[in-house]
Parts: structure tokens; C-alpha cells; sequence
């Protein structure tokens, strides 16, 4: 009977794309079919690795493109590709969803949610979106606006879309939903910008809102009505001053990692920063600020609280632990044990035990300067009294904002007992501005501003931190916290992980896909893409061929110097003898006659301070968005105006600003702009680099 069901099974897959939907329930997430991939990170415990095995050491170097796909977005692409009965679903940049036949590559259907073009200034780090659900018939996607939406698989017709977010404030959502048991658990991002992080769960079938936990405490003091009710009043509420939080909602925004594990039945989030990141600013300086750059423990059916772990207390860096969390057994002194792992912003390497989060080990997976280690006693790391910059000082610290690692996955295998760690290296420049004013949907990380302009005259002198930034994709052994093997890269943003069973470790940098061996780190092959990759492979099976997915596209946090390149999906296989067009050339931006401008009455100085802070930290790099020293739209006010405070270009996520300056301060920026025309070299578009 057993060999029947599995060529029933082979047969349902071979004619997947519309006779034999078997449909995606919990059953088979938990135990799912080696030949696809269901989830986020594949399976729940989110290891991200595959049993499948065609695709081996001795294999890889016939890996080939089998078939490819463009997108009509060139912003940064962060999806997993999902693989489902024969179907391949992948999102792509501004929340947009493809179907595919896994095998052919025959575009089934496209779904475009039309979030608003101005949306895009409320994402931190670019209009990405990282993937999809999948159960009982139906997709699940998170958009940019902070929606929900219910697409029917076969066809991408909308079942239900629903508003997960308070639209009068600055929330996103990027990240994947996770469904459990029949409810769809969301979470949002924005924290930077003022709002209160949570966690929904959703009815997958009606849409209804089932339970919400907060990461924050209500600045009202009232209860929420809310899952996060009790444990607040219990113990979280208690861990917050008085501060700026208050204004702001606190941040702590659950934008990423969300784990469930069936063996202990326990679903663990991940949470973010304080907004603001100033502790001293935010909550006194005092309190650890509950649950701020936490993993907590939630029962997934109601959202009750089961237990916490804080990375980092009284965060005061963009330490988030929103990064990607996995479930796995470990051998510790002898025993196996149910753990969580997490390689979180601050740079250390967390063991847990998954059932009540005891801290099992911790230690450091790259340089890290604010901490000496973390006290094992105690579960504390042991801060340098320096790295809270203390008034009047500042710091320039191992690890920066962008983290030791970000949101790009990692991987695990249990065949080598290894984690496989995309990490980064960089320093983050801190100090206390000389004053702080909340000003709501903007960037309010309560940081010294900088800015730059003809006669600016900074107090401090911001260090140029752009030589220490590397990336280096590590093996880690979590029952030792060492490391095993480790490739160095130039550049700090890589991509997400992908391992296995053939001994394989898949990682992308310097815009090739590269097949490593898992123990040695040796390199086996590897591809030219074109241009950076930052999304993590997928793989899966049909007819007997094995195949690699990837999404390629620079963008988000990190890649803001990359040229803009029409995102891509490459599939790869055995023997495959596709090859896609190589990309266009990048252009680089021709300097402005600048005897067409209309000369400005504005003040350069005042517009460098409302520049710094808010336009230079999309438009400051000056490839990947427009460099704004060598945009025509300078050389005239009425059009600079009509762009800036008014919205003319705001379909394309150049939002209106007039909410936050008038029409002085767009004129003090111009003025600012034809300074910078004058004195600044024009940005150099990069060149692809190569592994090797």
C-alpha cells in the first residue's frame, strides 16, 4: 500500500498544474515531500535544508540553466521561491506574486496588489518583499501597504485581502507569513520611523482576526485586549521608563523571523529595535524594555506568552533578533537536546533550549566590540561602558546597524552538524544628538546627525567606515561555537543559505551563485548571474531531475551603491544549456550643465540638515536610487517643488513631503543640491566583480 500512495504521489506530481491538487495542510509541512518546498524555510524548524541528493559534489559542475524568468521590477528581490504540486510561486519586489511551471518555466499567472507608489518611503530598506504561504488551495502575501491577502493558488484570484496595520502610521510588512494549524501569523516592520511592533494571526480561510501579541507596552497604560495583556502587566510594562517611547510606539517590530516547531508546539518570533534606538532617549536610559531584541515563545493557537530571551537589553544600536531563527537537535554534554538558534544583529551566536528558553551557550560569531561576552549565568552580555556612548562622546563599533547578520537566511545540516552563516562585518558610528524631536513617519533613530554643506562645521567627524565592511559566509559548529571554514568576501551584503544532502552549501556573492562543499568549504562550481543575488536558492524535484530556484536582484538594506537591474528568477538542472541575455550596461549618471539652473535664494547649510535628515539615506549612495546632485529636476524650482512636496513622481516611490517641510526647506535643499553639483565627482555605476 505504502509504494502505491508514493506513486500516486509521483503521478499527482507530474500532472500538478491542474488535475491533482492534493492541497497544503499541516500534515504535510510537517513532513513534507523531499521533492518540494512548502515553506519559508522549507520545513518549520526553518533548517533550510533539503534531503535531495542528484545535485551532489561529484554532479554540480553540469549545473546549467534550465529555464529563466524577468520581472517588470529593478528593486531589490529577497523571496524564497515555494514549489507545490508542480507549480512554482515566488514575490518579487513591490509585493508582487508569479506563478510558474516548475518544470518549463510557463508563466501561469502574475498578481499585482498595487501598493501605492509612496508606500516605498516607509520601508526602511527598499520594497522588497521575502515570500509567500501556501495552504489548502490558497497563497498567502504580505504586501509593502501592510495588507494580507488570500490569492487562490491555481489562479491568483483574491479569496480575501485584509489591512493587518493602522494606515495613519508608518508600517510595512516584508516579510513571509507562516501558517500553523490554519491560522496565518503576519508580523510588520517600520520601527525606525515611530510605530508599535506585533504579531497577528489571521483565520486562513475567513480572514479574521484571531489574536494579537504586542512587543511593546500600550504608552497609554491600558490593556490592549490582546494576548500580550497578561505578561505585561506581569512583567514587561515594568522593564520601560519614561522616554520618548511613549511618542513613538517603542519599535520592536516583528519584521521577519517567525519559527514554529511541532516537536515542542511552541512558534518563536523574532523582535526588533527601539525606536527610538537611544535607550537614554527612548526609556530614560534605564529598564531593559521588554521585548525589544527578543525571541519569545508563543502558543500558536491563542498567542499566549510561554517565555523570552533578550539578546540584547536596553537596546541602544539597531540590535535587532528579528534574524532567522531554526529549530534543530544538538548533542550538549551528551544528551540531545530541542534547541532554537540565532546569529542576531549584535554578533553573537545564541543556543536556547526550545522549551523554555534557557540559555544554552553564546558566543561570538564575528568581531564584536560592544560586549565582551555574554555571561552564562546570567544570560547578560557583559557591555563595554563605552559602547553606550556615554554624553559627549561617541562610539564607532564592531557591530554596526546592518548587523553581523541580517535578514539573510541561514542554513542548517544535519548531516554535518553545521549552521551555515551569511555574516557581515562593519562598524556603526554612535552618538547622542544635540537635541531630539519626534517627528512622526520620519527616520527617528535619535542619532547624531552629520550633515554636510558649505559652511557646515560637524562637532564630531564621522569616521568613513566603508573599509572595514566585508562579508564572510561562515560554517559554525553551535555545539563547540566555533568555526569551522570560512570565505571572506569585499563587499559586506551577501545571501541567504541553502544546504544539502548532497553536500552542498549554495550561497551567492560578487554576483555569482557558488556551490561550496559543506565540510570543507572547498568551491565546486559556480555562476555568473549578471548582477548581486541577496535572496536565498530553493530546491526541488520533478520527473526525477533536480532543480536549483534563485531570485536575483540587488536592492534592500546594504546594496543601495548597486546599479538597478530587472529582477530575475534562474532555474537550474543537470545538464541545462539556457542562457539568459546578459544585463544592460549601467549607466552612469552624465554631471548637470549647471548654466541651465535657475539660480537658488535658498540657505545650502539648512538644506544639508533637512537633507541628512530626509533624503540621504535612500538618494546619499547615489546608484541604485537617483543621486539627486545629478537629477535635471534641480535645476528648476517649480519642478523641484512639484516633486518634492507635491508628489508628481510619487507612483514610482518618490513620496510628497510636504507634511514634514515647506516650501523654504524644499528651496534650502535645491540650494543645497546645486552646491553638491558643484563640488562632488559623479558616482561610478559598479562593474560586476566576480568570485574568482
Amino acid at each position: 500500500m505504502g509504494r502505491i500512495l508514493r506513486w500516486a504521489a509521483v503521478l499527482c506530481m507530474a500532472a500538478a498544474v491542474t488535475a491533482c491538487d492534493r492541497g497544503v495542510d499541516q500534515k504535510r509541512i510537517e513532513a513534507p515531500d523531499a521533492s518540494e518546498w512548502l515553506t519559508y524555510g522549507r520545513t518549520y524548524d526553518e533548517q533550510r535544508f533539503s534531503p535531495l541528493t542528484q545535485v551532489n559534489k561529484d554532479t554540480v559542475g553540469k549545473l546549467g540553466v534550465a529555464w529563466w524568468a524577468e520581472f517588470d521590477t529593478d528593486r531589490g528581490q529577497e523571496a524564497t521561491a515555494l514549489v507545490s504540486d508542480g507549480v512554482l510561486y515566488t514575490t518579487t519586489a513591490w509585493s508582487k506574486v508569479a506563478a510558474f511551471d516548475a518544470k518549463t518555466g510557463k508563466r501561469l499567472w502574475d498578481y499585482d496588489p498595487k501598493v501605492p507608489g509612496e508606500a516605498g518611503f516607509n520601508a526602511c530598506c527598499d520594497v522588497v518583499n521575502r515570500g509567500l504561504a501556501l495552504w489548502k488551495g490558497r497563497l498567502y502575501l504580505g504586501t509593502l501597504d501592510g495588507r494580507l491577502v488570500a490569492l487562490d493558488a491555481k489562479t491568483g484570484k483574491v479569496a480575501w485581502d485584509i489591512q493587518t496595520t493602522d494606515k495613519t502610521r508608518p508600517y510595512t510588512i516584508t516579510g513571509a507569513p507562516r501558517v500553523i494549524n490554519g491560522k496565518v501569523l503576519i508580523g510588520n516592520g517600520g520601527a525606525e520611523y515611530g510605530v508599535r511592533g506585533y504579531v497577528s494571526a489571521y483565520d486562513a480561510a475567513s480572514g479574521k482576526l484571531v489574536w494579537r501579541f504586542y512587543t511593546t507596552p500600550n504608552p497609554t497604560g491600558a490593556p490592549d485586549g490582546a494576548a500580550s495583556d497578561k505578561v505585561f502587566k506581569e512583567k514587561a510594562a515594568a522593564t520601560w521608563s519614561d522616554g520618548a517611547w511613549k511618542e513613538t510606539g517603542g519599535g520592536g517590530t516583528v519584521w521577519d523571523a517567525i519559527t514554529y516547531d511541532p516537536q515542542t508546539g511552541l512558534v518563536y518570533i523574532g523582535v526588533g529595535n527601539g525606536t527610538p534606538w537611544n535607550h537614554k532617549l527612548r526609556s530614560g536610559g534605564k529598564g531593559d524594555n521588554l521585548f525589544l531584541s527578543s525571541i519569545v515563545a508563543l502558543k500558536p493557537e491563542t498567542g499566549e506568552y510561554v517565555w523570552h530571551y533578550q539578546t540584547t537589553p536596553g537596546e541602544s544600536w539597531d540590535y535587532t533578533a528579528t534574524q532567522h531563527i531554526m529549530a534543530a537537535d544538538l548533542k550538549v554534554d551528551g544528551k540531545v537536546r530541542r534547541v532554537v538558534m540565532q546569529a542576531p544583529k549584535n554578533g553573537f551566536f545564541y543556543v536556547l533550549d526550545a522549551k523554555t528558553g534557557q540559555l544554552i551557550s553564546a558566543e561570538k560569531f564575528v568581531p564584536v566590540e560592544w560586549a565582551e561576552r555574554i555571561d552564562l549565568k546570567t544570560g547578560r552580555p557583559v557591555e563595554i561602558a563605552a559602547a553606550r556612548y556615554p554624553k559627549g562622546t561617541a562610539s564607532n563599533q564592531m557591530v554596526g546597524a546592518l548587523g553581523g547578520h541580517n535578514w539573510h537566511p541561514m542554513a542548517f545540516s544535519p548531516k554535518t552538524g553545521l549552521v551555515y552563516i551569511p555574516a557581515q562585518h562593519g562598524r556603526g558610528f554612535y552618538a547622542d544628538p544635540a537635541d531630539f524631536k519626534y517627528v512622526a513617519g520620519a527616520w527617528n533613530t535619535g542619532m547624531l546627525r552629520l550633515p554636510e554643506g558649505p559652511n557646515a562645521k560637524p562637532t564630531i567627524t564621522r569616521p568613513n567606515n566603508r573599509a572595514a565592511a566585508r562579508g564572510e559566509l561562515i560554517a559554525w559548529d553551535p555545539v563547540t561555537q566555533t568555526k569551522r571554514w570560512s570565505v571572506m568576501f569585499p563587499h559586506m551584503t551577501t545571501s541567504g543559505v541553502l544546504a544539502t544532502d548532497g553536500g552542498l552549501v549554495f550561497h551567492s556573492a560578487l554576483n555569482r551563485l557558488i556551490a561550496y562543499d559543506a565540510q570543507t568549504g572547498h568551491l565546486l562550481w559556480s555562476y555568473d548571474l549578471g548582477a548581486r543575488a541577496i535572496a536565498p536558492a530553493s530546491t526541488y524535484a520533478i520527473d526525477g531531475e533536480q532543480y536549483v530556484a534563485l531570485m536575483v536582484g540587488a536592492g534592500g538594506a546594504g546594496n543601495f551603491d548597486q546599479p538597478r537591474q530587472r529582477g530575475r528568477l534562474l532555474v537550474f538542472k543537470l545538464g541545462g544549456t539556457v542562457k539568459p541575455p546578459p544585463y544592460p550596461k549601467p549607466a552612469v549618471p552624465p554631471p548637470l550643465d549647471l548654466t541651465l539652473a535657475t539660480a537658488s535664494k535658498g540657505d545650502a547649510d539648512k538644506g544639508g540638515v533637512v537633507y541628512d535628515q530626509f533624503c540621504g539615506g535612500c538618494h546619499g549612495r547615489g546608484v541604485f536610487l537617483p543621486n539627486l546632485a545629478r537629477s535635471p529636476a534641480i535645476l528648476d524650482p517649480e519642478g523641484f517643488k512639484a516633486i518634492v512636496l507635491d508628489g508628481a513622481l510619487k507612483a514610482n516611490g518618490m513620496a510628497p513631503f510636504r507634511r514634514f517641510f515647506d516650501e523654504a526647506a524644499a528651496e534650502d535643499i535645491r540650494a543645497f543640491l546645486l552646491w553638491q553639483a558643484k563640488t562632488a565627482p559623479p558616482p561610478v555605476a559598479e562593474e560586476p566583480r566576480h568570485a574568482q
